[in-house]
């Protein structure tokens, strides 16, 4: 009986932690626009270093200082991240007759070997 009820209980556990963290992603503001994302982001690099500070203290372990990072969600889709998600976009669009021509040639291949 515990053999049946354990993958169950697997699962829903799982999902339960799926579904919490998609939760507080979106109360977060993560699943917005690039203005909330940077917001996020602020918040986040605010939040992170005290909380580190402490368990070092809790711990008694020492980390080497973290490096400034500067970086902006919005400034970087318009900009970098752009062109890179034009690229892939393509790439996925032309994909199915890569894959097709690419299977032709390796069947010709083939072929010539058996010749």
């Amino acid at each position: 009986m515990a053999a049946k009820i354990l993958p169950v209980v697997k699962f829903a556990t799982k999902f339960t932690i799926a579904g919490g963290a998609l939760y507080v992603a979106y109360d977060s503001g993560l699943l917005g626009d690039g203005k909330e994302g940077s917001v996020v982001l602020g918040r986040a690099k605010a939040a992170f270093p005290p909380a580190v500070e402490e368990w070092m203290k809790y711990f008694s372990f020492e980390l080497p200082a973290t490096p400034k990072i500067e970086f902006s969600p919005l400034d970087a889709w318009n900009s970098v991240f752009h062109s890179g998600v034009q690229k892939s976009i393509h790439a996925l669009s032309v994909a199915p007759s890569t894959v097709s021509d690419y299977t032709k040639q390796g069947l010709q291949y083939v072929k010539d070997l058996t010749k």
